[in-house]
């Protein structure tokens, strides 16, 4: 009888170290804090931006090749998480919630020939990145028709107005994209003014302007008249100059 109580004993002692072997890792990682990112922008530093000839763009006078060599400014920044650069940035983000901001990409892109010796590095303006706060995470913004060169942009909220350009440069196009949408939310050719090859950078039209309560966002491409959209959830609707005078009249 008491070889059978201690053989007892002694299991229930066995299975009570593998109960707490078991239980106690698990605690110990729902307890655990989540770990803090720290996100920094480093400091502002002026780089040459060689833009090069647009996609169609035919370099037949002598006059061209010296206009491409003269560079434009860029003014960056390094993008660091905990510490380390993960990416460089242009201009200053705009903050979506109080998790998430965006922020526009710039790289280096080596712009040798082969039968240069040497790589010779050059910037240049890339999309926008989407950065979370809480995870660190760091990735590419979807932006239809989003030309690195011509299209300029404006946020509002999640949502980013810009005119976008076809890709022989012959369209432009009203376009308002939302982070959580592959698709565009709007999506409108705008009058034709020709191709805008040989153009300034972004130059296929002025930053949109947006509007709140209601949400609206309005358009003129380079002389073209100015074309304002209502903006309700996924819809979109367009305004009359008759429905912009009653809005005002209010």
């Amino acid at each position: 009888m008491w070889l059978l109580r201690k053989s007892l004993l002694r299991n229930v002692a066995v299975v009570w170290m593998f109960c707490l072997f078991c239980v106690v890792p698990v605690a110990a990682a729902a307890g655990a804090p989540a770990k803090v990112h720290v996100i920094v922008f480093g400091k502002w530093t002026s780089a040459p931006w060689f833009p090069g000839v647009a996609d169609g763009e035919k370099k037949d006078e002598k006059k061209d090749e010296k206009k491409d060599d003269k560079p434009l400014t860029l003014k960056l920044r390094a993008l660091l998480i905990d510490g380390r650069v993960k990416e460089y940035t242009l201009g200053a983000p705009h903050e979506v919630t109080d998790r998430l901001f965006v922020v526009r990409r710039v790289f280096r892109v080596n712009d040798s020939l082969p039968e240069d010796s040497t790589p010779r590095w050059q910037w240049q303006r890339g999309g926008w990145l989407l950065v979370d706060r809480l995870t660190g995470r760091v990735s590419p913004v979807n932006l239809p028709d989003f030309d690195a060169y011509y299209s300029a942009v404006s946020w509002y909220r999640d949502f980013v107005a810009y005119c976008g350009v076809a890709d022989d440069g012959k369209k432009t196009y009203a376009v308002v994209a939302q982070l959580s949408r592959r698709k565009p939310v709007l999506k409108k050719e705008l009058p034709d003014d020709g191709p805008v090859e040989a153009a300034a950078p972004d130059s296929a039209c002025p930053a949109p302007t947006w509007q709140r309560s209601p949400t609206r966002v309005s358009f003129a491409a380079s002389g073209g008249a100015k074309q304002t959209f209502a903006i309700r959830g996924h819809v979109v609707d367009l305004v009359n100059d008759a429905e912009e005078e009653e809005e005002a009249g209010k």
